[in-house]
């Protein structure tokens, strides 16, 4: 009789990669224990086979850094999504300018926000002049 080989199973990326903020174990809902948690890095209360749980130490803040909550980017959630191909030079112009803006005028915006950007001035520009617009200009001799 031939030996069957059985198939290793592997985790997918989502199971490494994903990092849950839910505790592995969690506490049950019957608990009512009063007791103060116990300190990282030692041991919990002695489980019912007397061995004990050891909750995850907490790596210490780098020296000269406080450990502050994190603080808002200032970034919109945008629902809707277009892809829009451009040529090299314009992504390297799109680039300089994003670039431009951090080191001569202090703002830090993505490209996608410049974009964005540049489209409600040219809309507002449209709505604005019609048919003497930048964008029916530009239009027109393409």
């Amino acid at each position: 009789m031939a030996k069957q080989r059985s198939r290793v199973t592997l985790p997918g990326a989502d199971e490494l990669f994903f990092r849950s903020s839910d505790p592995v174990d969690p506490e049950p809902a019957h608990s009512t224990a009063t007791a103060e948690p116990p300190t990282p890095g030692q041991p919990e209360a002695d489980q019912a086979d007397g061995s004990a749980a050891y909750a995850p130490a907490q790596a210490p803040a780098p020296r000269g850094v406080r450990a502050s909550p994190p603080r808002p980017s200032g970034r919109q959630r945008h629902d809707e999504k277009i892809t829009v191909y451009i040529s090299a030079p314009e992504l390297l112009a799109l680039e300089q300018t994003r670039l431009a803006l951090r080191g001569n005028h202090g703002l830090a915006a993505d490209r996608g926000r410049i974009v964005r950007e540049a489209v409600a001035v040219l809309l507002a520009d449209f709505e604005e002049h019609g048919e003497s617009s930048m964008l029916v200009q530009r239009l027109n001799t393409n």
